[in-house]
Parts: C-alpha cells; sequence; structure tokens
C-alpha cells in the first residue's frame, strides 16, 4: 500500500501545530524537521512544430537477408496469371480433379526429364487439361558448407522444364498442388486446348 502525499494546506497546518504544542524533551530538537513539500505540477506545454517530418526517416533499415534464389512458390506468385481466375481458385483449393498424374519419385534429371515431357504433350494431345506432376519434397540434408543448396533437384527442375519449349507451347499454368493432391510434393500443370 503507497502512502498518500500531503498537501500544501496539510504542511502548513502541521507546522501551526507544532509551534503552539509543548515540547516533552525541550533539549533534543531545537527547530522542527521540515517536511519537503509536494512536487508542483507540470504545465503543458505544446509541442514545436517539426517542418518537413517523415516518419522513419533515421530508422536504420532492416538487414538484407542473403537469399540467392527466391522460393519456387515466391516465384510461382509472381508470376502473371494466364488462366481464368475463378478455374485457378478453384484448381487452388484442390475441387479439379487432375485428369492423369505422373510420379517421378526416385528418378533421376536424366530420366525424369524425357517422361515428364512424353507425359506433358500426350496429355495434351489426348485433350486432357489438368494434369498432376509428383516431384516429392527431396531428403533434407545436413548444410555443411558455407554455400546453400537446395533440397529436391526435381521439385526445382520441374517448373523450369516446363517454361522451356517444347513443354512450354503446352503448358498455360503451374502452381503448386493442393495437400489432397500432394502439397509441396507435387505440381498442378494446367494444359492449353490442343
Amino acid at each position: 500500500m503507497t502512502r498518500r502525499k500531503l498537501t500544501s494546506d496539510e504542511i502548513n497546518l502541521w507546522h501551526r501545530v507544532v509551534e503552539q504544542t509543548e515540547r516533552m524533551h525541550p533539549g533534543a530538537h531545537s527547530t522542527p524537521q521540515a517536511l519537503p513539500l509536494p512536487k508542483p505540477k507540470p504545465t503543458k506545454q505544446p509541442l514545436p512544430r517539426i517542418e518537413n517530418f517523415e516518419l522513419g526517416r533515421t530508422a536504420k533499415s532492416k538487414p538484407v537477408k542473403h537469399e540467392l534464389k527466391p522460393s519456387i512458390a515466391d516465384s510461382m506468385r509472381a508470376s502473371a496469371l494466364q488462366m481464368d481466375f475463378k478455374s485457378f481458385a478453384r484448381m487452388k483449393r484442390g475441387k479439379i480433379k487432375p485428369e492423369a498424374r505422373i510420379d517421378l519419385h526416385g528418378m533421376r534429371q536424366a530420366e525424369a526429364h524425357p517422361e515428364l515431357r512424353h507425359f506433358i504433350l500426350s496429355s495434351q494431345a489426348a485433350g486432357k487439361r489438368l494434369v498432376l506432376v509428383i516431384t516429392g519434397k527431396g531428403k533434407r540434408r545436413d548444410d555443411l558448407g558455407p554455400i546453400p543448396t537446395p533440397f529436391g533437384v526435381l521439385k526445382h527442375q520441374v517448373p523450369q522444364w516446363l517454361s522451356l519449349p517444347p513443354m512450354a507451347q503446352a503448358v498455360l499454368q503451374v502452381t503448386p498442388a493442393h495437400i489432397s493432391h500432394g502439397g509441396e510434393g507435387a505440381y498442378y500443370v494446367y494444359l492449353r486446348r490442343g
């Protein structure tokens, strides 16, 4: 519990009481001890007006994050939407069922690239619109060196392969799959009409 501070009226009253009373031990204290007056309340002064003030002008900028290559999801989000927005939204939510799928798990790049090219071109020739390419998430390994190495080689290569000829003429949109169709380890590939 904190003590209440005395007001100036209460202090003046106390000094008058002390002057009118008789001391029990007259030699102990010759004068009464002065009690401290309360601190005066600060007066509010208007703040000086600052011209050309800009919020955050002197703030230090955040340290730059050294990312050599943007993530796949970020680069896909940055790419322009080529298909109908309504269909794209339904596809992202996993509401459209893929008509065909290819699983590239366990394949090396030399095996996976021709398989993917054959699958995409034959799917477009068959009149299919949405196909699922499963790459897997890749094995996470310890990063012991100073140079960061991405994991999941096929996960990084498949979007690049799909943007190069001859598959680029067949592909309209590539986006990561919904969690029900593989999530980060798969891609939806929306094909152009043949």
